[in-house]
């Protein structure tokens, strides 16, 4: 990933009479790069001040361009870190069994998982009901950032049953990923039994946590695990970084 140097963005020439407003023309050139191999999915363009200048206009007419290519899927602007031509959107199938390492992989991309957060909490109403325990029965939370070639694509807070998976978390530590771990404690195989899924403004700690913009959604999805004999181990509740990742609801998909 390269930040764009001079002279790839074309300065000044912009026509302030022809109808067409600034921001507008300004888009329409670094769509015009985009299309054209100039700019390449993953580099970064230089800071708004920068644009400013170049173009001869203030800095809001440059958020506005960069933000109505942001909402075309052409740029993702990260906070704290810029603006950065979209990648190719990754395919993310939704079903049984596939897990998320094996689909990373499956499309030329390296996975890594990463634990954001470890703790013990009681089972609230949706958690117990699809658990199947009392309300209030202690579940291991464990909060786990999914990444494709150092991007985030996921971020999945998993609610697991205890005592059972007491030693879910250094078994995780050890293992790496959640299929492993799980294997390590006797579950040699599991399914995903259902899959919710809906859309919502992130949080500002998503937001941070998947390099996304706070004003873009993510996309939610609410699932149950289940062991092969049909007991439930793993409530999880995952929010999907909508400008990298495209759902696919399939027979066979992917679990986090």
């Amino acid at each position: 990933m390269t930040e764009i140097a001079d002279p790839k963005i074309a300065t000044s020439g912009l026509l302030r009479r022809d109808g067409v407003a600034l921001w507008r023309q300004i888009a329409q050139r670094l769509e015009a790069e985009i299309a054209s191999g100039g700019l390449a999915a993953g580099d970064r363009l230089p800071t708004e001040l920068t644009l400013a200048a170049r173009h001869g206009v203030n800095r809001h007419t440059i958020r506005r361009a960069l933000e109505s290519l942001a909402g075309r899927g052409l740029l993702r602007i990260e906070q704290g870190r810029g603006s950065f031509v979209a990648e190719d959107v990754l395919d993310y199938p939704l079903g049984p069994r596939t897990r998320f390492s094996e689909l990373i992989r499956a499309q030329n991309r390296e996975p890594e998982g990463r634990v954001v957060s470890v703790e013990r909490v009681p089972a609230e109403p949706v958690m117990a009901e699809a658990l199947r325990v009392p309300l209030g029965h202690p579940l291991m939370a464990i909060e786990r950032l999914g990444l494709a070639d150092d991007r985030p694509v996921v971020l999945g807070r998993h609610h697991f049953v205890l005592p059972r998976f007491d030693g879910l978390p250094e078994a995780l530590a050890g293992h790496g990923s959640i299929t492993r771990a799980l294997e390590a404690l006797g579950v040699a195989d599991y399914r995903r039994a259902w899959t919710r899924l809906t859309a919502r403004m992130p949080t500002e700690e998503e937001a941070a946590l998947l390099q996304q913009s706070a004003q873009r959604p993510v996309m939610l999805a609410e699932a149950l695990t289940q062991d092969m004999d049909g007991n439930p181990i793993d409530y999880t509740v995952s929010r999907y970084a909508a400008g990298r990742v495209q759902i696919m609801v399939t027979q066979e998909g992917s679990s986090l």
